[in-house]
């Protein structure tokens, strides 16, 4: 409530204002207990109206305490019902694989090439696909689905700020009926913090 107060005299009484206030702060808490270890947390499930969609995620974060907080338990909730969603392959952006980066460079390099852009242009056009590419795939850079004005990592970066400890989604598999390879992913961070130091897997 405090925080609150704050951010609204802040921004004059502007509301919008003070959200973004809010927001901002919520960044830079994240920013600054980023390398914190993430031991504890939470598992969770999600399954989609029908049972055609399930998806299990691995939430970490510092204490036994916050795990246990209602804000906690419904960003992890909120983060599974997104993946369901969204089908994100990855966790984040370093852990997509340098054979799945390299493929889908290759593959925009040579639709650039066959409009007949020049190499120095397609390349340009390559690096902002690329950046779309990171959007689609990496769980942390899509939008998300309750708000698509923030990114996953923007949502988690808010309850950090709120909670004030560090969080981070360790892993997931999602599960759709018919679909002989279920995602799995797992964030490739070194496991004294808190995250699984394995590769995406598909």
């Amino acid at each position: 409530m405090m925080d609150c107060k704050k951010a609204l005299s802040e921004a004059k009484g502007d509301l919008e204002q003070a959200v973004i206030i809010l927001r901002k702060r919520g960044a830079a808490v994240a920013e600054r207990k980023a390398g914190r270890v993430t031991s504890e947390g939470s598992v969770a499930s999600y399954i989609h109206a029908g049972g055609k969609i399930g998806v299990l995620v691995e939430v970490n974060c510092e204490s036994d305490f916050v795990a246990r907080t209602e804000d906690f338990k419904e960003l992890v909730h909120d983060v599974a019902m997104h993946i369901a969603a969204s089908d994100p392959k990855f966790v984040r952006k370093e852990d997509v694989t340098p054979e799945a980066y390299a493929r889908e460079k290759e593959i925009y390099l040579a639709q650039a090439l066959a409009t007949g852009k020049p190499q120095h242009i397609a390349e340009k056009i390559v690096a902002g696909k690329m950046e779309k590419f990171y959007e689609e795939v990496c769980l942390y850079e899509q939008p998300f689905i309750k708000d698509q004005t923030i990114s996953i990592s923007q949502l988690i970066a808010s309850k950090i700020g709120k909670l004030g400890e560090n969080i981070a989604v360790r892993r997931f598999a999602r599960f759709k009926v018919g679909d002989a390879n279920a995602t799995v992913a797992f964030t490739s961070g070194k496991p004294d913090e808190g995250e699984a130091g394995a590769p995406a897997l598909k």
